[in-house]
């Protein structure tokens, strides 16, 4: 039975933000064990600590461990790797703090590549104390396409049937049309085509592309971008057999509740994607990487320093992004598998 168990490496994130309490409060239900071995990059101390700031927890123990390779297929496993004395600061970015959660990415980088486990799920960090020599990006997204040669990638937001992808991930507001081509758009319409088909078994996925500008353009008053580089992406991306529908306004989209009728929208920047996802999904929403050779997602939340310690954080968000990571892990299987088995054409004369 534990060999056919997902093996789950997740990172702790900052140690001073809600990383530690949404895990606890995680996996203190222990039937998560009955399908998938945990595997926690970080400190027994320092989850000890954690562990006194919330009462409703019992009985919670954790196994400790050196190597992926010793992992305990019927416990929640700690795999200690960063210096036991560090300061812990609820609610405070450190220096300190940063340098633990790189370390905690970087070994459970290193053994989702060694093939020590096979999913990984990580949890949030202050990029800000993070930025050193070995760390010189604006997230984990652009930081594992680095690390996983990732040429293409995408965001994509998961919440239930809503699925939100960003064609331009993190950039600043300003940079973000000069970073838009047609040929950028229909790269991201076929990744988060694939993507659809091969991670969440979508036979045909339909697909909503928003236009960038007010109203669309409003026929090119209010900006051209969609009738000279979105419009022509939509119509190459249907001639590769890609169901993509749009520009569509992005306020009346969302107003309208019209993403019910697709399967993924793509959005054109950050803001303009993620807060109408967060609005309707924020408590239990997921944060996937699209594109990768490894399956990785994240809560869809950030460090939460302003409740670190509280007990006030809920884990929803990165218990969904634990579901979605061994949900994917198997659809990607069962794709491998039937692509690599196809049924044979059957001759109905000779039946």
């Amino acid at each position: 039975m534990s060999e056919q168990k997902i093996r789950v490496g997740i990172t702790h994130g900052d140690v001073n933000g809600v990383g530690y309490e949404i895990i606890l409060k995680t996996f203190a239900d222990n039937r998560i064990n009955d399908f998938c071995i945990p595997i926690i990059y970080g400190s027994s101390r320092i989850a000890a600590y954690y562990r006194k700031l919330l009462p409703a927890i019992e009985n919670f123990n954790l196994n400790s461990i050196n190597s992926a390779t010793e992992a305990h297929p019927k416990r929640i496993n700690m795999l200690n790797c960063i210096n036991e004395e560090i300061r812990v600061e609820p609610g405070k970015p450190t220096e300190e703090s940063g340098m633990a959660a790189l370390r905690s990415l970087e070994l459970a980088v290193a053994d989702l590549k060694a093939g020590k486990i096979d999913v990984l799920v990580t949890s949030p960090f202050n990029k800000h104390c993070m930025q050193s020599e070995k760390f010189k990006f604006p997230g984990h997204t652009e930081y594992l396409a680095a690390a996983f040669n990732a040429k293409d990638h995408l965001m994509l937001l998961i919440g239930g049937n809503l699925r939100v992808g960003i064609a331009t991930s993190h950039l600043p507001l300003s940079k973000v049309s000069g970073c838009l081509s047609t040929e950028s758009i229909l790269a991201k319409l076929h990744l988060l085509n694939n993507t659809l088909i091969t991670d969440f078994n979508i036979r045909k996925p339909r697909i909503a592309v928003l236009g960038l500008n007010p109203h669309a353009g409003d026929n090119g008053l209010l900006g051209k971008e969609e009738d000279e580089i979105i419009s022509p992406a939509i119509t190459e991306a249907n001639k590769k057999n890609i169901l993509a529908f749009g520009p569509y306004p992005a306020d009346g989209f969302f107003g309208a509740a019209s993403y019910h009728r697709f399967d993924a929208v793509l959005a054109m920047y950050h803001d303009q994607g993620l807060i109408p996802f967060k609005t309707l999904a924020f408590n239990d929403g997921v944060n996937y990487t699209a594109g990768m050779p490894y399956v990785r997602t994240a809560p869809a939340h950030g460090v939460g320093y302003d409740i670190a310690g509280s007990d006030k954080a809920s884990p929803d968000s990165f218990r969904a992004a634990l579901y979605a990571a061994c949900d994917i892990f198997n659809h990607r299987k069962t794709f491998k598998q039937l692509t690599a088995n196809p049924l044979k054409p059957v001759d109905l004369d000779k039946l």
